[in-house]
């Protein structure tokens, strides 16, 4: 089953472009990785510290896979001093 990520990220003052090179990293190598069927960068129009991340999966086993690789927790370390809450991920499945 097809599983698709959603993830907030609300940069600290100061700290959106450092949010957004780090998001950067992280898609450019997780768009390399074979459970990877999509993923991408949301910036919201209203608030300029808001971020999206939205990936898709072939399965929870491939997102699981994801989670352990070095460039992934990386990206979690580095992002969790940037931004003025917990780490948001949440996993999603279509429901229509």
């Amino acid at each position: 089953m097809t599983l698709f990520i959603f993830v907030r990220l609300h940069a600290l003052a100061g700290k959106q472009i450092d949010v957004q090179r780090a998001a950067r990293a992280v898609i450019d190598a997780t768009r390399r990785e074979p459970g990877c069927l999509g993923i991408h960068l949301y910036h919201s129009n209203k608030d300029g510290d808001l971020f999206y991340i939205h990936s898709q999966w072939r399965d929870k086993a491939a997102f699981e896979e994801h989670a352990a690789l070095a460039h992934t927790r990386t990206f979690i370390a580095t992002v969790s001093e940037l931004i003025d809450h917990p780490l948001d991920v949440v996993r999603t499945t279509v429901v229509d």
